[in-house]
């Protein structure tokens, strides 16, 4: 499942950081926290490697 726009893509990069470990799960907020609780590192990767040309800044 590809992200639908440069801000989702965003939010799942954060998420997957804090699910890696990377970052403190206490930093993330808003979307990428829900992400990070209910999305397995696997889908998270799909978001995150969407190429980025073509997506909106935010879904309308």
């Amino acid at each position: 499942m590809p992200a639908t726009s440069k801000a989702q893509q965003k939010a799942a990069g954060a998420a997957l950081a804090a699910k890696r470990g990377d970052q403190p799960k206490s930093k993330l907020r808003g979307a990428s926290k829900q992400m990070e609780e209910s999305m397995t590192e696997k889908q998270l990767e799909e978001f995150v490697s969407t190429k980025r040309k073509k997506l909106p800044a935010r879904k309308s």
